[in-house]
């Protein structure tokens, strides 16, 4: 059952429309991504969501509530980390988490929070003298301290360094699998296939593509990469003769050979028989970075 449902989303700042007809359905329990690249609509659709926006058009429902209409009783449901927060630069980590903890009937303990997102020993600090990851994680704190039925995480590990990373990676696992719906928009390809069930990709507004990270991997095929530097020069024709091979590229030294099939195969028994040894050769499959570049013409954080 949905416990997120956008139809027809639209959103205008003077004759610039930012979200154009947008809609998707998150699923009990899910964690639904969000990506695309800078500009493309991605937080003005997650702060409608919030209720944080207003929207032109369309319909919202989080939880059966609507997010302008029911903002009171939504808010004891949903938790929210934004893009970017700040608190007063006096707060002590301590007296924010207790204050937040104070505005929910049923709120999470923040102790445990601290512990895994590794602030135990910043509750006395002034959140001015909080580095930028430590501010990060503080955010999530907040927004799960709440024990919200849905989080909404924008940009959930930016600045984050990557044991942190991989730290708050496991924790929103496990707070998924204690039943919190989790929407999370991401830049991150790795974060995005290793957390979201499913993924809408956002461009210029629109939905442009919406499945698994599996699914939007396998939608642009199984093509391959091969990079190598070959021990001799080489004509590119005769790679490029092979069925399994669409492009050769030079970079500097090396080769890339993107194909489809039997690639490796194909091109080492070339080599061979043109005596050339291919040292450092490495090979790629598809990646959901591939995906979204076929989806929308650029990467997601250039």
């Amino acid at each position: 059952m949905a416990i997120i449902e956008v139809h027809d989303l639209v959103k205008r700042y003077g004759d610039h429309t930012a979200v154009d007809g947008v809609g998707f359905a998150v699923e009990q329990g899910e964690i639904f991504g969000i990506l695309g690249p800078n500009g493309a609509g991605k937080t003005t659709t997650v702060e409608c969501v919030e209720g944080l926006r207003t929207p032109d058009g369309g319909t919202i429902r989080v939880c059966g509530l609507d997010p302008r209409r029911d903002t009171g009783e939504l808010r004891q449901l949903l938790g929210a980390q934004l893009q970017e927060s700040e608190l007063p630069d006096k707060l002590k980590v301590r007296e924010a988490l207790e204050l937040y903890s104070s505005f929910y009937r049923r709120p999470a303990d923040w102790r445990e929070l601290v512990e895994v997102l590794r602030l135990s020993d910043k509750l006395g600090t002034q959140f001015r003298r909080l580095s930028g990851g430590q501010k990060q994680r503080l955010s999530i704190a907040l927004a799960l301290i709440g024990g919200p039925r849905v989080a909404v995480l924008d940009e959930l590990t930016t600045g984050l360094d990557p044991q942190a990373r991989r730290d708050a990676w496991d924790l929103i696992a496990g707070v998924r699998d204690r039943g919190v719906t989790i929407l999370l928009v991401t830049h991150f390809m790795e974060e995005a296939e290793r957390l979201c069930d499913r993924l809408a990709v956002i461009d210029s507004g629109r939905v442009v593509a919406l499945d698994s990270p599996a699914g939007l991997v396998s939608r642009i095929g199984d093509r391959q990469r091969i990079r190598f530097r070959p021990s001799a020069p080489l004509d590119h024709a005769v790679l490029t003769a092979l069925p399994q091979v669409a492009s050769v590229e030079q970079a500097g030294d090396r080769l890339v050979v993107t194909g489809t099939g039997d690639l490796l195969l194909a091109v080492t028994a070339v080599l061979a028989r043109h005596r050339i040894t291919a040292a450092e050769l490495r090979v790629e499959q598809t990646s959901l970075d591939d995906a979204f570049v076929a989806l929308t013409g650029r990467p997601a954080n250039p």
